[in-house]
Order: C-alpha cells, then structure tokens, then sequence
C-alpha cells in the first residue's frame, strides 16, 4: 500500500496524546476525524480510493470522510457510529491515539470506554442546535472520568452564516456547565468539518476567531503521562515459581506498575493482607534491576515467603491506601438491565475480583441542572449515580482523582459475566448524601 506521503521522520522525542471525540447524532464526529485524518495527510492512497469509490456510488460529488471512521455496515447504512473507533496517526509535532466514540444516546457506554484513558475529549455541539441534553451528559462523562482538557467543537458553521454570535452563545453556555462540573480546561473552537474550516486549516470564513485550529491545539495541549508521581501501586497478576533446577527456589510476584516508583531495599506491605515485606529484587526483561516505574512490567521478589496470589495489591509501607469492604463510588451505568438496591454484582478491581452487594443508591444525577435526585432505588442504562457498594473481602482502592488507575473498577453480573457500571471510588464531582440506610440482610450468602 502506498502513503500519501512520504514516512514521517523519527518520532521518538515525540509525546504522545490520547483523545475521544464525543457528541450527538449527525452532529459529524466521524466527518470532523476523516477531515482531521485527510487534510493531516494521515490516511493511505488506498484508504482514500475506497472511500471515494463508495462516495461515487452514493451519487456524491466529493468523498464522504466520515466512512475512513465508520466501518460497520450498520453504520454506513445507518449513517450513524455504533462502535469505538481507534486511529492511530501522527504528525511531525505529536502521536495520537484517537477514540471516535459513537453519539446516540443508547451508546453513551461506549464513550466511557473511550475515554476512561483519554487526556483529552472533544465534544461536538451542532451550531443549529446549541447544547442539548447529550451534549451535558457528554460533558458530564468526562468530568466523571477526569478528563484534564475538553475542546467544544461548534461544527456545521457554515449552516448558521459562520456568526460569531451564535458560537458566543454556544461557547458560553457549554464552559459554564462544565466548569459547574469541575472541568480543569475548556477550549471553543468554531469548525465546518464538511468544508474544512479551522479542522486543521485556520478558515477565512471567520476572521473573527483568533484561536487554533483543532489540530493546532492537539498537538500543542500540555499532557502528562507522569505516574511515577503517584504512591506506588503493584497490582499482582501471577506468582512465578518454576522449581526447576537452576530455580529451585525462585519465588516472583509478576504484574504491571500501576503507578509509582519501586526499589530494591524499600520496605512495602501486601495487601488486602498487611503483611509487610522489603523487596529484594526487581526482574526487568530478564535482568535484575535496582529501580523500576509506571508502567513498566515486572517480577518483584522479596525478603519474605509471605502468601500472595493474583489479586493482591504490594505498596511501599510509608503509602499504602487502607483496605476498605464499603465502597462510596459514582458509576455510569452501561448495561441495558437495570442495577437496584441489594444487587447482587462481582467487583473487578486492577486485578482482583470479589463478591459484593449493593447497598445503596443515594443518588442519580440530572443532567438538566446537575441536581441529585434522591434514593432512585435502581440506574438504568446511561444513567450516572453514586452508589455504596460492600464487598466481601477487603479492597485497597485509592480515590479516583488520586488514581485513574487504580480508584476505578467494574460492577459484573455475575451471571453470565455482563459489565454493568464502571465506577470512580471516592468523591466526584456530587456529593452523596449523608443518610445511610443498610440494606436488608441476604439469604444466599451475599449480605457482607
């Protein structure tokens, strides 16, 4: 296959960027990323044939870029994105890893996916249309899973005579509801994905912007990918024990560095246990080292025959979080059935799974106006509420504005092993309230 341009040259020193694009039907997430992936030059000759070939089928005149994004046959017959789309490009200033993420309501779980490891979202608002209740939850969403930087996109200028007023309003709206929600950085940009305007080109259709294009700003937003200034997290996966005769003795705990730094020497505790130990190696890709970070993967032997499994968490002494069985969380809720009061649900947390049990639902969140509305009893898909959950043994969680890593996790049927919630441990951005009922004790063995 053939580029359309000839291979960028080394991108090592680039930095790396991650970002979701979000928003409401036909408001044109997936023609604003074929626009973004085309006039970046970042699509194969062979890719764009195809796409053009389809177009000319269809009896139109210019190439349809949403189709580089929308590879489902539902969605092309649909015209809508259904699915998580990936792309992966880069330009001679940064790499991407792009999530286009699909905008009807009964999807919205799919953009949780999307942007749970996002450093950046953008949020598509229609310029006829203005802020609408998608659009909130959208925003609401990347609040939740704090997203660092939110673009408002205001695409289809051209529909409305490329007038700043209109933008202004939309703008203004939007960065009020978000910053309510807790948004660190909101950035406008008016943009014509159709026609091209301020996607990656600045457009002379509005003189009146002096922002950055939204490629500009992509490759110029701050990210952080700094772990290692978080405490230490070593979730583990697999106890390493050949007992061979060159490793009669070998005992390692393998596993990924969640967060942190970890050395040889340094005194750290095993939990949900607490027993404590000192690391006395640390095996990188074979070779013994003195020192390793996030998200580098690892065996970490220690001074101690102590009895770990996959599932338990190591943390240096000095910073390990306190075991808990009651879980204070918010959760989006991406199941079609719904989750009630005295659910019973398995709890997937980095990589241990227990048994728990809803105990409460204080709260489901009204996108309208950002109030509580109390004691719902149950969520149904898409919706967002906080919930108390009670586990059956002990997990080492961390707040999730401490930890995207690990103050997240998954609520299972147990069943037939459906996702029901993703939640975010600790505070966001509604409180829960202070009442506490506990719920009734449970026949089968569930009541923790």
């Amino acid at each position: 296959m053939t580029a359309t341009t000839e291979p960028l040259a080394d991108l090592s020193a680039t930095t790396l960027l991650r970002f979701a694009t979000a928003g409401s039907v036909d408001d044109g997430k997936s023609t604003l990323v074929g626009r973004l992936l085309h006039d970046s030059k970042s699509i194969l000759t062979d890719q764009l044939e195809a796409v053009e070939a389809v177009s000319a089928q269809r009896g139109q005149d210019t190439p349809d870029l949403a189709l580089l994004t929308d590879g489902l046959r539902a969605e092309r017959e649909q015209g809508i994105t259904i699915d998580v789309a990936y792309r992966y490009f880069a330009t001679a200033r940064r790499r991407f890893i792009l999530a286009d993420t699909p905008g009807h309501v009964q999807y919205t779980r799919n953009m949780v996916t999307g942007a749970s490891t996002a450093d950046l979202a953008v949020v598509l608002v229609d310029a006829r249309n203005g802020v609408i209740e998608q659009t909130r939850r959208h925003a609401a969403v990347a609040a939740l899973l704090r997203v660092p930087h939110v673009v408002l996109a205001v695409n289809k200028m051209d529909l409305v005579g490329y007038a700043e007023k209109v933008f202004a309003a939309i703008a203004e709206e939007f960065t009020a509801y978000a910053s309510d929600l807790g948004v660190p950085e909101i950035t406008a940009i008016p943009i014509s994905a159709l026609a091209g305007d301020n996607v990656v080109e600045p457009s002379a259709n509005m003189d009146w912007y002096g922002g950055p294009t939204v490629l500009e700003h992509l490759e110029t937003v701050p990210v952080s990918h700094d772990l290692t200034a978080c405490p230490a997290r070593f979730p583990v996966q697999y106890v390493i024990r050949p007992q061979s005769a060159e490793h009669p003795d070998y005992r390692g705990y393998a596993g990924q560095i969640a967060s942190g730094v970890l050395r040889v020497g340094e005194a750290v505790t095993v939990l949900p246990s607490g027993r404590t130990s000192t690391i006395e190696g640390i095996d990188a890709l074979g070779e013994s080292v003195d020192i390793a970070w996030a998200p580098q993967s690892v065996t970490l032997r220690l001074t101690d025959d102590i009895d770990i499994s996959r599932g338990d968490l190591i943390a240096p002494s000095a910073s390990a979080p306190a075991p808990t069985q009651d879980v204070e969380a918010t959760v989006c809720h991406v199941a079609d059935q719904p989750l009630s009061v005295g659910a019973r649900v398995l709890l997937k947390h980095t990589t241990r799974t227990v048994k728990a049990i809803v105990k409460e639902i204080p709260s489901r969140l009204t996108l309208d106006d950002l109030s509580q509305h109390p004691e719902p009893g149950q969520l149904v898909a898409n919706d967002i509420g906080r919930v108390v959950v009670r586990t059956a043994e002990p997990l080492a969680l961390d707040a999730y504005a401490d930890s995207r890593r690990t103050g997240s996790f998954l609520l299972i049927d147990p069943a037939d092993g459906t996702t029901l919630a993703a939640g975010m441990a600790g505070a966001a951005f509604a409180s829960r309230p202070e009442t506490a009922d506990q719920a009734p004790a449970d026949e089968e063995g569930w009541d923790f």
